[in-house]
């Protein structure tokens, strides 16, 4: 359709406009025009204007078809094929298991599967056996523990955590396992997470932020008591509630400052006193702190001294510590201590994967783990008798609960994940690469690791970029029904680069794009675009991206820079703009999205941050965009995406719009899930293969 020439000219009025204002220009306040209204004052007057009047011109260049489903609202996306929603069908069956807990009595587990639209609780008590669900919430429960058992009282009471709509505003429950019953523990209002038990069981510490606040408070409670809880802490920053020491007279509490700092301090519960552990001024991450039964040693992870992540044993007597998994070129991310005190077991991230490692502690022992195919340990735990360690491997097949017999060495499998009926021999597993980049490090041209997904048959083939969130994430060889839908359906290779900035690469890797180095990261992702052009099964003519979270603004910077290269991109709740994303997202998130991104306070940095947004350089955007979004996300707002595709659709680009309503950052409920992944397969077929839906 022809563009109103007078809705455009009034658009480059608008934004002529804020260019005067030094809002996207260099004019100084009490030049022009900008003088008779003030500058803050102008500048909200001219956006305003700017906004109006691109959507004038979007409504008069684009008439988007808007369509209500429930919960989901959808522009511009099609309705779904009927041959190509009954394949999508048998991806989207697919259901996983992920261990929450050791049953006290030793004979089942505690795990969380989805039966209906969300995760809930289940209790197994064989390996393959029945699924017993024990809660039935709209909401998904995200976290669970049995409370620990003593002579007088028997052990059937869970304590798990769930928010409403995504919006991350958890509350903490008990529930009776027997009769069914369930109690608020937390306040309603706040956001309330971390929760653990002390080691009779009688208390429980959490940290509690309230709406919109920066400020958190560790809160201890008496199980079963209707007193409101003691708070033993409250301060500024990030807070969270770690461990009870083992005579539960001492609370372990973790800052943090950042994904790159943490301090450990020590509450005494008796005296309300707090006491950080060798203080030091350089900045080092401590995290995961835990008492050991004698209560002599504090055991942590930390990368002080160290450009990766180890375990730490501290002798709190002597103020000594020593490095317990000895100089591992890889991080240690988890760690668990048996019970009785004798066995630890920690997870190592080799490039991605992971391995467990067991030691006897007494006698500085390996006892070993057991051989794993690919993929991620989640949630590792002890059983009550020390004898079996529990966790979720989140593999290349698909996500399940295992146990692993220390003393006799044996590895069963508890659960068997649902794949809908698609054959798991047929699943792709991702190959190890590296490729290139602009830069250099001290062994020569740096290499950016990443994960590649190639379908079988001849190529070349289309690629669909996938880019992580964060972004001091990772991208994992674990199991997604919807990447191996894409490689053995539609024939699309995907690659998952883990650009600088990622964890699991060191500390200097995870810093290499703060501040004003955020760039870089999308200089990465032009590099991963020129390798593709240089593999013969890869086609570099139909290059796809899709991001989520600040994956979701790689996604946005790189069809800016690389627009010529790529064919389409989609950004799931992807930041649109740096100062609004600081100025919008939740308080208590604020403080430590600072450190990586820059402080928007600050002038310069400010000026930097605007001249780099998404939002910015929208008139870049010539490919087409489908973009996602949950209305009740506390960490990238709604309104990122809703101001970018005003944006873009403002520029004549062919925009897509997916809103969930009661979904906040990445959608849990499954027919949200179902549709979403409708939409992206309907627009990577049509704008990446050329395709026409049928």
């Amino acid at each position: 359709m022809r563009l109103c020439r007078k809705s455009s000219a009034w658009v480059k009025v608008g934004r002529d406009l804020l260019k005067a204002g030094e809002v996207g220009g260099k004019s100084k306040p009490g030049d022009g025009v900008v003088s008779m209204f003030g500058k803050s004052a102008f500048a909200a007057t001219a956006a305003a204007l700017t906004i109006l009047l691109s959507n004038v011109l979007i409504a008069d260049a684009q008439p988007v078809r808007r369509v209500l489903k429930g919960n989901l609202v959808l522009e511009g996306i099609p309705d779904t094929p009927p041959a190509l929603r009954e394949r999508l069908r048998m991806y989207q069956a697919v259901r996983g298991s992920e261990l929450m807990d050791f049953a006290p009595d030793g004979r089942g587990i505690l795990i969380t599967t989805r039966f209906g639209e969300t995760s809930q609780l289940h209790r197994v008590d064989e390996p393959g056996g029945v699924r017993r669900q024990i809660t039935f919430y709209d909401e998904p429960v995200t976290t669970a523990e049995y409370r620990p058992t003593t002579k007088r009282r028997a052990g059937h009471t869970i304590l798990m955590q769930r928010d409403t709509r995504g919006n991350e505003v958890y509350q903490l429950y008990l529930v009776d396992e027997k009769s069914g019953d369930i109690s608020r523990l937390s306040d309603g209002q706040s956001q309330n997470s971390n929760a653990v038990f002390s080691h009779d069981g009688a208390y429980v510490a959490w940290t509690s932020v309230a709406p919109d606040s920066s400020r958190s408070r560790i809160l201890v409670a008496e199980v079963g008591k209707k007193e409101a809880p003691e708070k033993v802490l409250e301060e500024d920053g990030t807070w969270v509630a770690s461990a009870f020491s083992s005579d539960d007279g001492e609370l372990v509490v973790v800052k943090e400052v950042s994904a790159a700092e943490s301090q450990i301090w020590r509450i005494d519960l008796d005296a309300g006193t707090k006491t950080q552990l060798d203080p030091s001024p350089a900045k080092i991450l401590r995290q995961q702190p835990r008492f050991s039964n004698d209560g002599r040693y504090l055991f942590y992870i930390s990368d002080e001294n160290s450009e990766f992540r180890r375990l730490i044993r501290y002798d709190l007597r002597r103020g000594r510590k020593d490095v317990f998994t000895g100089n591992l070129p890889w991080d240690i991310e988890h760690f668990e201590l048996s019970p009785d005190g004798r066995t630890l077991a920690f997870v190592i991230n080799d490039n991605g994967a992971s391995q467990l490692d067991v030691w006897d502690i007494r006698r500085g022992r390996k006892l070993g783990g057991p051989k794993l195919p690919p993929g991620e340990i989640e949630n590792l735990k002890f059983s009550p008798d020390s004898r079996n360690l529990g966790f979720t491997l989140n593999g290349t097949t698909g996500r399940d609960v295992f146990v692993w017999d220390v003393r006799r060495r044996r590895l069963t499998q508890w659960t068997n994940s649902e794949v809908g009926g698609l054959d798991r021999s047929a699943f792709v597993a991702p190959k190890q690469i590296s490729y290139p980049t602009f830069d250099e490090d001290e062994r020569g041209r740096r290499m950016i690791p990443a994960y590649l997904y190639e379908p079988t048959g001849d190529g070349p083939f289309p690629v669909l970029i996938y880019l992580h969130g964060g972004p001091e994430s990772q991208f994992r060889p674990n199991f997604s029904a919807f990447i191996q839908y894409l490689v053995l359906e539609l024939k699309i290779a995907v690659l998952a680069p883990n650009v600088r900035g990622s964890t699991g690469y060191g500390k200097a890797y995870v810093e290499l794009d703060n501040g004003k180095k955020r760039t870089d990261a999308v200089k990465d992702i032009g590099a991963a675009i020129d390798w593709i052009g240089k593999q013969r099964e890869l086609n570099a003519q139909r290059i796809g991206l899709y991001g989520g979270s600040y994956g979701g603004y790689l996604t946005y910077a790189t069809m800016i820079d690389y627009g010529n290269k790529v064919a389409a991109g989609i950004s799931a709740s992807g930041i649109s703009n740096f100062v609004t994303f600081l100025t919008n997202i939740s308080g208590y998130r604020r403080d430590q999205r600072r450190p990586e991104y820059g402080d928007e306070r600050d002038p310069q940095m400010r000026n930097y941050l605007d001249k780099i947004s998404p939002l910015t350089n929208a008139s870049r955007i010539k490919k087409p965009l489908l973009i996602i979004a949950g209305a009740n996300d506390p960490r990238v707002p709604a309104s990122e995406a809703e101001q970018m595709l005003r944006a873009v659709r403002a520029n004549g680009a062919d925009a897509w719009y997916l809103l969930a309503r009661n979904e906040g950052n990445g959608f849990q409920r499954k027919s949200n899930r179902d549709a979403e992944n409708a939409a992206i397969a309907a627009f990577l077929k049509l704008k990446l293969l050329g395709q026409r839906l049928q």
